[in-house]
């Protein structure tokens, strides 16, 4: 619900202080990120953590804007980058991408989201499953390739940096499972959903 309140700085359609952060205790703001990471920073940040194309485009234009002064709110970052990209064919708001980069950046959310599962196969007991939802291809492509290391036959997945063995599991389907056509109507957040559920052996 976080999302949805305009304080906390996630929203683009909410004027509110450049923050994100889940714990405003901690870490650092979005705020930080683009008032001081490089050009370059941001253009790399832009195009791993949020796919976006016009990923330079954004960078410079935060640069610029930046040099006359610093940038305070959601509302003034999403009016910087939509004057300097515009609007793609999806009918995205030109800042959702640059937005989604800085989130998950300033919480850490895709080491989170793979040490989660990680920790969640391993207290599985035989015939337990696990089911996890994401919302981006970032955040799927981790939990399709970490079931998919632990699926293979007589193969088991090895954490290199713990030297960790994890219990094998089956998938449950091949492919996500993804909101029908009237849900994603009835619950706009819910068009990009995609469950994935294993059970362990």
């Amino acid at each position: 619900m976080q999302l949805d309140e305009g304080e906390r700085g996630f929203s683009f359609l909410k004027e509110g202080p450049l923050d994100m952060r889940m714990d405003p205790s901690t870490g650092v703001s979005a705020k930080e990120i683009v008032n001081k990471w490089s050009e370059k920073e941001l253009a790399e940040l832009f195009k791993e953590y949020g796919e976006e194309r016009r990923y330079r485009q954004a960078a410079r234009a935060i640069v610029e804007a930046r040099r006359k002064k610093t940038i305070e709110t959601t509302t003034e970052l999403a009016d910087i980058i939509a004057k300097a990209i515009g609007r793609s064919k999806k009918k995205l708001h030109p800042a959702t991408l640059v937005f989604q980069a800085l989130r998950i950046s300033v919480n850490r959310e895709l080491e989170s989201i793979e040490k989660g599962v990680k920790d969640a196969i391993e207290i599985l007991a035989p015939g337990g499953r696990v089911g996890v939802l994401s919302f981006h291809r970032l955040e799927d492509r981790i939990v399709k390739n970490i079931f998919r290391s632990v699926s293979k036959p007589f193969k088991k997945m090895v954490d290199m940096k713990e030297t960790h063995i994890y219990p094998m599991l089956k998938l449950l389907s091949k492919k996500p499972l993804i909101p029908t056509f009237q849900e994603s109507r009835s619950n706009r957040r819910a068009r990009s959903a995609k469950l994935r559920v294993a059970e362990r052996l």
